[in-house]
C-alpha cells in the first residue's frame, strides 16, 4: 500500500464540513421538478449512502494516519541506509560526489554501518570484491554518478567475470534531468548492462527497500555476480519522509534458479564415474562459491578419483592430497594436463571450461565423455559439449550423489583404474615445476616457496595479474576454499592490493599477503592511503623483474625476443614510496636474506603495520609449463628447451 501519495493531496483529508458540502450538491442535482413518484424515496437512499461514504472516508483518513504514526518516516536515503542495516551488511566501501551526499550524510546520522573510504573507485569495488571471495557474503560498493560510476565499471566486470556477488550502489542525476545531459550524468544501467546480473534505476523512493531486497536476491543466488542500483538524487531527498517498509522476502517469476539435480542425470553420471578407465574430476570457480568441498572431498575419495583444479577453483580440493594433481591449462602441470587429454570420463564441478583451460576446442580431449554440474544453464555445452549436464547448486547435486552411492554402495573397483594411476604417477615424476635452486638471481618461485613455508600455507594470498599470479597459483599449495583471491576472468592488473584490504577488513585477524609485480602494483598503488587510514596491516609482495613479465615471456617465445614495449622504466623506489605512505619498506636483492627478511616482515605485519616488501628477481625467469598456442592439452613447453 503507498499511503505517502495521499500525504500532499487535499482530496483525500476530508472534513466533516466537506463531506457535508459533497452531499449538499449532489442533492442539489436532483432539485428540478419530479418525474418519478418515488423520487422522496430515492432521495433518501441517496443521502443515507453519501452520509455512509462520507465517514469511511473519514475512517480511511484515520485509519492511514494512525499507521503512518506507527511507521517509521524515513526519507529516501535513510531507507538505503537502513536497507543496507536490514540486509544485515556492516561494511561498504565508497567514495562520496554530490548526487549521493544525501546518502552519506545518512550513514554519519543512522549509524550502523562502517564505510572505507578508498582513493579510487575502482578499487572500492575491488576491496568489496575481496570481502566477498573470502567471505562469501556480498560486497556493497556506494559511488557517485558520472565519472564516480564509469570508474567502477572495471571492478564490477572483474566481479561479473569470476561470479562474485556485489551490490553496486550508484547515484545519478534527478528523475527530470535524466537524458538531458546535466552534469555527471550518464546511463550507469545501459553501461553496466553486459558485466551485471542485472541493473535497477529507482524513481520512486517508496521502492527502495523492495529493490535493495531484490539486489542482494539476485547477487547471492543462482549464479552469483554484480548488481547496479542507480539511485537519482532527487528521491533521496531527506526533506521527504516516508513510510519505511523492510520486505521480509521477495520474488520474481522470471528468475528462479534450480538448485537440485535431476535424480535421474546424477544416477547416469555416478554409473559413467564408476565404468570409467580413466576418470578424472575438474573442479572450478563454482565449486568454491558452492561451498562443496567437503562433499567434493569424499566423493573423490569414495571413488579414488585423481581431481585438477582451474586457477579459480584452487583450494576447492586439498593441494596436498594424493589425489590432487594441481591446477590445469595454460600455465597447468603436466600432470593435469596430460589427465585431462587422456581422460576418458571428466566429471566436470562448477567451471565454465574457459579458453585458458582448454587451448584449441578441435583437439580438446578427443576421448572424454563430459559430466557437468553447473548452476547457470547457459554454461553448460556453452563451449564443450556436456554429455550428461546436471543443472543444480554443486553442493546440493553431490550431496544427492553421496546419498545414491551410500544406497547402492557404489564404489570404483581399484583394479580397473590401477594403470591409470600409473599412468598419472609417472606424468608426477617428470618434476614439471622444478627450476634452478642455485641461482646467484632470486627465483620468483623461491620466493612463493618461502612464503608458504613461513605462513605455513594458511595465508589469504590476493595476487594481480601476470608472472606473479601464475607463479603464486603453482607454488603457493592452497588446503582450503578461499584462501586464493585473484582475478582470473577479467584479468584485471591493480587487483591484487586493495582486494587484500578487503580481505583485510573482513577477516583482522588472518594473515593476508598481496603478491604483486611491478606493473601491476602501480595501478593501484594509492591505495597504500587508505590502508594507512584504516590500519589494515597486509603484507605486499612485489616481484619486480623491471618487465611487464608476462608481455615479455610471450614476446620471447612468440615473437623472437622483440622486446616492444614490455620494460619498465623510470620505476619508483618501492621502498622509500612505501615509507612516504607511512609504512615498513623492505628490500631483497640477494637470495640469502630473502628468508630473514620475509621473516622479519611477516613480524612486523603482526605488530600491525603493513609492510611493502620489493623483492628484486630474475627477470629472465619464464612460468612453466605453457601450453603450445594451438595445441591440445598435451602440448606444452616444459622449460625454454624442452617440450612435449
Amino acid at each position: 500500500m503507498q499511503l505517502h501519495r495521499f500525504e500532499n493531496d487535499s482530496d483525500f483529508r476530508p472534513s466533516r464540513a466537506r463531506c457535508c458540502l459533497r452531499f449538499r450538491l449532489c442533492r442539489s442535482f436532483f432539485t428540478f421538478p419530479p418525474v418519478y413518484s418515488y423520487y422522496p424515496a430515492f432521495m433518501s437512499l441517496a443521502a443515507n449512502c453519501l452520509s455512509k461514504i462520507g465517514r469511511l472516508m473519514c475512517f480511511t483518513h484515520f485509519f492511514r494516519q494512525t499507521v503512518r504514526q506507527a511507521m517509521e518516516m524515513l526519507s529516501g536515503a535513510e531507507m538505503v541506509v537502513r536497507s543496507l542495516i536490514d540486509q544485515g551488511v556492516k561494511q561498504v566501501f565508497g567514495y562520496p560526489g554530490g548526487a549521493v551526499l544525501d546518502i552519506y550524510d545518512a550513514l554519519h546520522t543512522v549509524g550502523g554501518i562502517d564505510h572505507v573510504l578508498v582513493r579510487h573507485e575502482q578499487a572500492a569495488v575491488h576491496m568489496a570484491d575481496g570481502l566477498a571471495r573470502a567471505t562469501g557474503e556480498v560486497g556493497v560498493v556506494l559511488v557517485t554518478s558520472g565519472p564516480g560510476a564509469t570508474n567502477a565499471i572495471t571492478g564490477i566486470a572483474t566481479a561479473y567475470m569470476d561470479s562474485i556477488p556485489l551490490v553496486v550502489l550508484s547515484g545519478q542525476v534527478a528523475t527530470s534531468l535524466i537524458g538531458y545531459d546535466a552534469f555527471q550524468e550518464c546511463d550507469m544501467v545501459g553501461i553496466s548492462r553486459p558485466v551485471v546480473k542485472h541493473s535497477f534505476l529507482v524513481k520512486q523512493t517508496e521502492d527502495i527497500p523492495q529493490v535493495l531486497k531484490k539486489a542482494f536476491w539476485l547477487a547471492a543466488s543462482g549464479r552469483l555476480g554484480p548488481v547496479v542500483v542507480d539511485l537519482p538524487k532527487d528521491i533521496l531527498n531527506p526533506a521527504n519522509k516516508l513510510p519505511y517498509v523492510w520486505p521480509e522476502s521477495v520474488s520474481m517469476r522470471s528468475y528462479n534458479p534450480t538448485t537440485t539435480g535431476h535424480k535421474g542425470q546424477i544416477k547416469r553420471a555416478l554409473q559413467t564415474l564408476v565404468a570409467a578407465k580413466k576418470p578424472v574430476v575438474y573442479v572450478g570457480g563454482g565449486a568454491i562459491t558452492a561451498g562443496c568441498h567437503q562433499q567434493l572431498k569424499e566423493t573423490v575419495e569414495a571413488l579414488n578419483l585423481p581431481v585438477v583444479s582451474s586457477l579459480m577453483g584452487l583450494g576447492a580440493f586439498p593441494a596436498k592430497h594424493r589425489q590432487a594433481l594441481g591446477m590445469l591449462g595454460m600455465h597447468g602441470t603436466y600432470e593435469a594436463n596430460m589427465t585431462m587429454h587422456n581422460a576418458d570420463v571428466i566429471f566436470a564441478v562448477g567451471v565454465r571450461f574457459d579458453d585458458r583451460t582448454t587451448n584449441n576446442l578441435a583437439k580438446y580431449c578427443p576421448n572424454a565423455t563430459v559430466l557437468h554440474i553447473d548452476i547457470d544453464p547457459t554454461s553448460i555445452s556453452k563451449t564443450v559439449t556436456a554429455d550428461i549436464p546436471i543443472v543444480g547448486d554443486a553442493r546440493q547435486v553431490l550431496e544427492q550423489m553421496l546419498e545414491l552411492l551410500l544406497q547402492e554402495s557404489a564404489h570404483q573397483p581399484l583394479d580397473e583404474i590401477r594403470d591409470w594411476w600409473q599412468q598419472i604417477e609417472q606424468w608426477r615424476a617428470r618434476q614439471c615445476l622444478k627450476y634452478d635452486t642455485h641461482s646467484e638471481k632470486i627465483k620468483p618461485q623461491s620466493v612463493i616457496e618461502t612464503l608458504w613455508r613461513l605462513t605455513k600455507g594458511d595465508a589469504y594470498v590476493t595476487s594481480d595479474v601476470g608472472q606473479h599470479q601464475m607463479f603464486a597459483a603453482l607454488y603457493y599449495p592452497f588446503d582450503k576454499p578461499r584462501r586464493w583471491i585473484n582475478s582470473g576472468g577479467l584479468g584485471t592488473m591493480g587487483f591484487g592490493l586493495p582486494a587484500a584490504l578487503g580481505v583485510k577488513m573482513a577477516l583482522p585477524e588472518e594473515t593476508v599477503v598481496c603478491v604483486t609485480g611491478d606493473g601491476s602494483i602501480q595501478m593501484n598503488i594509492q591505495e597504500l592511503s587508505t590502508a594507512l587510514q584504516y590500519e589494515l596491516p597486509v603484507l605486499v609482495v612485489n616481484l619486480n623483474n623491471r618487465y611487464l613479465g608476462m608481455v615479455k615471456q610471450w614476446q620471447d617465445m612468440i615473437y623472437s625476443g622483440r622486446h616492444s614495449q614490455s620494460y619498465m622504466q623510470s620505476l619508483p623506489d618501492f621502498v622509500r614510496l612505501a615509507e612516504a605512505y607511512g609504512h615498513v619498506g623492505i628490500q631483497i636483492s640477494h637470495p640469502h636474506e630473502l628468508e630473514s627478511k620475509l621473516s622479519e616482515a611477516l613480524e612486523q605485519v603482526r605488530n600491525n603495520r603493513l609492510v611493502f616488501v620489493d623483492v628484486t628477481v630474475d627477470g629472465s625467469e619464464h612460468v612453466y609449463p605453457m601450453q603450445i598456442r594451438g595445441g591440445g592439452m598435451d602440448e606444452m613447453w616444459l622449460s625454454k628447451t624442452e617440450r612435449t
